[in-house]
């Protein structure tokens, strides 16, 4: 959902403002006028999600990198435009950013938080300046009729106020699905939390296994010597501190253990739980794949295969994922872009020159041209374009 972007009409070039939905005043009464605080701990889900677990980390920069790629296209009902300020703009948002760059970062911080956020630098005209703000670092602020009055940025201790009730919104909002929260979005790491958990659990045990020596412990049980049933507290010391200094960790791997005293080593094997342990933590790499909408197979997971091949998880990737959230996003932009340049354009990805789909759109291409009960320009809305174009 993008904020403030339909609230205001215009009418012979002046701004109107738009009916509320009757709902609004209900939802933002206890809230009106302060910031309207999330429910979900961004922070602590991208260091365990992201930064903390491979599975995670890639099917993040998987989604957000293949997204930023698609090329767009700028285009009204009557033309598809080759020059125009807004492409200018996306090409070059900011001094330290293109646009692959500015969308990659865009879409990171929608799938690690749920949440978007677009600045806009300069409110006349063509912005003259882009940029991506942390969803971390932002707080919405409610008003009367349910929609944001501002939006509050915050970074160590200081803040700055985005005024949101001007003709023109210096902030694009947008946000995933949440059933449950009026102005925030869902993250998918909130549904893959549980399977983060047990994943990174997995991964720790492994690395406490290596470090003794990629076998399971064992116990040194005590015969006792001359009638004595029990061990001295110096002689319990002495032995802990030779077992921790001379035969654990992996550069003691191996190393073969002198006892004395009545002592003896029992080994322990891996119990059935212990040998079901690795299936678990592939389970759970799988749980993470699907609640970001990742084909297990794009990421090396192993498994079942659930697709036939390679390519046809590569196009189920896009159709299921890429493409829907590339669709959703790029249409929020031109509107609140629309909005700035006082034109209706409409900004949508450009499926003729993604090569996953090649084959898909050279049989729709053949499909449309071969009917010829079709007119021109109806062939032309059946493939996206304007329908009337200047050549």
């Amino acid at each position: 959902m993008v904020w403030n972007v339909f609230r205001r009409e215009r009418k012979d070039g002046v701004a109107v403002e738009a009916k509320a939905s009757a709902t609004g005043p209900v939802v933002s009464w206890q809230n009106m006028g302060r910031v309207a605080w999330s429910a979900r701990d961004t922070s602590s889900l991208t260091r365990t999600g992201f930064t903390g677990n491979p599975v995670g980390f890639r099917a993040v920069k998987l989604i957000a990198e293949a997204s930023a790629a698609v090329p767009l296209v700028l285009q009204d009902a009557q033309q598809r435009y080759e020059m125009h300020p807004v492409l200018d703009l996306l090409r070059r948002p900011n001094p330290a950013q293109g646009q692959a760059e500015l969308f990659e970062a865009f879409y990171g911080q929608l799938l690690l938080s749920g949440d978007g956020y677009f600045e806009a630098v300069g409110v006349e005209g063509v912005p003259t300046e882009l940029h991506v703000l942390r969803s971390d670092r932002m707080k919405l602020v409610p008003g009367s009729d349910g929609w944001p009055v501002a939006y509050e940025y915050g970074v160590g201790g200081k803040s700055h106020r985005f005024d949101m009730t001007g003709d023109t919104a210096p902030i694009c909002h947008v946000k995933a699905f949440h059933p449950q929260d009026d102005h925030y979005g869902l993250s998918p790491m909130v549904a893959a939390a549980q399977a983060l958990d047990v994943h990174n659990a997995a991964s720790r045990w492994s690395k406490g296994l290596l470090d003794n020596a990629a076998r399971p412990s064992g116990a040194i049980v005590y015969h006792g010597t001359d009638g004595v049933s029990g061990m001295g507290t110096d002689q319990y010391d002495r032995l802990v501190d030779e077992i921790e200094s001379h035969h654990m960790g992996a550069r003691n791997a191996g190393r073969p253990m002198l006892l004395e005293g009545g002592l003896d080593w029992k080994p322990m094997g891996f119990s059935p739980s212990d040998m079901e342990f690795q299936k678990t933590k592939e389970a759970a790499a799988r749980e993470i794949a699907v609640a970001f909408g990742v084909p297990p197979m794009l990421l090396g997971i192993p498994g079942e295969a659930t697709y036939a091949n390679y390519a046809e998880a590569h196009r189920a990737f896009y159709r299921l994922t890429v493409l829907p959230l590339v669709a959703r996003v790029s249409a929020a932009v031109s509107a609140w872009l629309s909005g700035h340049v006082g034109e209706a354009l409409v900004l949508k990805p450009d499926l003729d020159q993604v090569p996953a789909l090649a084959t898909e759109r050279d049989a729709q291409w053949a499909r449309i041209a071969g009917a010829d009960f079709l007119s021109a320009a109806e062939k032309r809305s059946l493939l996206g374009l304007p329908v009337a174009f200047d050549e």
